[in-house]
């Protein structure tokens, strides 16, 4: 029975040391392998077996896209501003094997290559223009770091600023700035909203002396016209009546009684002297004389003593 131990022993050491070097790579990870001390392959996603005593595992590297938060760097800008600026970073790894044995602390070095190409940038820019050229300085950090981080196995997807802090008295220069700036704007959009407000009253009133102006000439047009008509009327209705008069052909003796009722309503309490024609002298006179004739058989009728 001793003689069967050793070899199972042995067995059993065997298949847990196979076992154990069976390795299953994930998705989104890499295994730099390294045979007896010297980089022999990058194993990728799958089954891989690894030679035990003789190979091993030098580094597991992630695939993914990472982000660094890197703490507040202090900078100076080109007129002499010193303020502090922190970033964050987003990079994915393309080369295992660089990224393994490129440089010793991947990350740390990152931080200080992007510290030191944020002071060479914003040294070159004044506070208002750091202020406003976010995406300009996003754009050329992320140049500059990618093309250095390259031999390091890393490419370099977003640099962000996460925050500009000016210092102290900056800030309440800029915000009393900023505040006379808006009362600024306040004082041009009111003065140009009473100015609008003066121009649309004026505008208003003149169109409403022009308004009224029409309603009085037209309704000086229409009683003039109104006027006009009936003139019109009168002298068509007076013109109308001499035609007819003319038509039926009137004796003198018409004529004249059309005369003497004509001096008739002239002399109506009106006139203090009237001139009156031989002929209408003459016409008075028989009409006097026939109405004497008619009023005379009246009166002997109703006196019977006379007879």
């Amino acid at each position: 029975m001793p003689s069967f131990v050793a070899p199972l022993v042995i067995i059993i050491i065997l298949i847990v040391i196979l076992v154990k070097n069976i390795i299953v790579v994930q998705q989104a990870r890499a295994y730099v392998i390294e045979r007896l001390g010297a980089y022999s392959a990058t194993w990728t996603v799958g089954i891989h077996f690894k030679i035990p005593f003789i190979e091993r595992i030098a580094k597991v590297v992630s695939l993914k896209e990472q982000v660094a938060d890197f703490p507040p760097q202090p900078v100076i800008t080109k007129d002499n501003v010193t303020m502090q600026i922190d970033t964050v970073l987003y990079f994915e790894i393309t080369d295992p094997k660089l990224f393994t044995y490129g440089v010793e602390n991947p990350i740390l070095a990152i931080e200080n290559l992007t510290a030191t190409t944020l002071r060479n940038i914003i040294g070159d820019l004044e506070l208002d223009e750091t202020l406003t050229s976010r995406d300009i300085i996003n754009a050329e950090m992320r140049t500059i770091l990618d093309e250095a981080t390259d031999p390091w196995g890393i490419r370099i997807n977003r640099v962000e600023l996460k925050n500009i802090l000016p210092p102290k008295e900056i800030q309440n220069a800029m915000e009393k700035q900023m505040k006379a700036e808006r009362e600024r704007r306040e004082a041009i959009l009111k003065a140009e909203g009473e100015k609008t407000s003066a121009i649309l009253i004026a505008e208003g009133e003149r169109e409403s002396a022009i308004l009224r102006a029409d309603a009085k000439k037209q309704a000086a047009i229409l009683e003039a016209e109104g006027q006009a008509e009936a003139i019109l009327k009168v002298q068509t209705a007076t013109a109308e009546g001499i035609r007819l008069i003319n038509e039926s052909f009137p004796s003198d003796e018409v004529i004249k009684i059309k005369a003497l009722e004509a001096f008739a309503a002239a002399a109506n309490g009106r006139a203090t002297k009237i001139i009156i024609p031989s002929e209408i002298q003459g016409l008075a006179g028989l009409a006097t004389a026939l109405k004497e004739s008619l009023v005379d058989p009246e009166k002997e009728s109703a006196n019977p003593k006379s007879r």
